[in-house]
């Protein structure tokens, strides 16, 4: 029979990615542990964890192995806490990854109101465009936009695919003009992602669902979606941005909507996490909060 002590000590490794971070934060000796988890592999009959002075690395048995084990061994650590604290309160440290510009639409005031709400919580951002591992870098939560790829996480989708919008500035249309045709728009400025030459290509659907590409002079270009957004906040040009971007400054005004039946198809959003159950109450609590303040907004994937 298995010693479910020596699981919970291999998940714990797993999640902390090494033995000695794990030994300390568990309070006992390196070697001990180590013993511990080889004499796991001794039982189950296979090698668990690949080891080598710069990193460890799950075998594919390990891995098959600690995606069946790890939601029980945190559903019952979460239950013993909540069992010693006598309360159901978020706790501990959240990790989380997300995109480089995360924050460029998410409002930092939504992580101030969560924090006021959960005292007890702890949260830790991540914030890279490249895609990270979430068991070796111990992330708890990871948003990824795009087209999700079958990673063996479990994942959620927070935002359906939107539409990119047209959009420029008043001040801008006030001194231009509204455009009122597709082919009007070759008398006016875009506002792009750098391309090859001068010229940028939209690829628009109409009504019906048609399909019609645009091409429009670029009087500024940029290589993220916020430079595009400020430069059209200048009043620079039109630009075609995700809807999630532009929403704030559409509601306020500071942007209006050009040739709101012509579109460009975007992507969604999903959040992504290790365990399929018995997820932590703090990491529960982010994942609802991200839910109630995008559906205020209008932007959430239906169920």
């Amino acid at each position: 029979m298995l010693d479910l002590n020596d699981v919970a000590l291999f998940v714990h490794v797993v999640r902390y990615g090494s033995f000695a971070q794990a030994a300390r934060l568990l309070g006992m000796p390196a070697n001990t542990l180590s013993r511990r988890v080889q004499q796991l592999e001794d039982q189950v009959g296979t090698r668990l964890l690949q080891r080598s002075t710069r990193k460890l690395t799950l075998t594919q048995a390990g891995q098959a192995f600690h995606d069946r084990c790890s939601s029980a061994v945190e559903g019952l650590m979460e239950a013993g806490q909540q069992l010693i604290s006598g309360s159901q309160e978020p706790s501990g440290t959240v990790r989380v990854a997300a995109m480089a510009d995360f924050f460029d639409f998410f409002p930092m005031q939504w992580v101030a109101d969560f924090l006021a709400t959960h005292p007890k919580v702890r949260l830790d951002f991540v914030l890279s465009d490249a895609r990270c591992d979430l068991i070796a870098e111990r992330i708890d939560i990871a948003f990824r936009g795009g087209i999700l790829q079958d990673s063996g996480y479990v994942g959620r989708q927070l935002l359906e695919a939107r539409h990119d919008q047209m959009v420029a500035s008043p001040a801008y249309l006030d001194r231009r003009g509204m455009p009122v045709t597709l082919e009007a728009l070759a008398e006016h400025d875009a506002v792009s992602f750098t391309q090859p030459g001068h010229l940028t290509t939209w690829r628009l659907k109409g009504p019906g669902s048609a399909e019609h590409d645009v091409r429009i002079a670029s009087r500024f270009t940029g290589n993220t979606a916020q430079a595009l957004r400020k430069a059209t906040l200048a009043g620079l040009g039109i630009t075609l941005l995700p809807i999630t971007i532009v929403a704030p400054d559409l509601h306020a005004g500071r942007l209006v909507p050009v040739l709101p039946d012509y579109y460009r198809t975007g992507y969604g959003l999903h959040v992504l996490y290790p365990s399929r159950q018995h997820l932590p109450l703090a990491v529960s609590a982010f994942i609802e909060l991200i839910m109630e303040r995008l559906g205020r907004q209008g932007f959430t994937a239906r169920d």
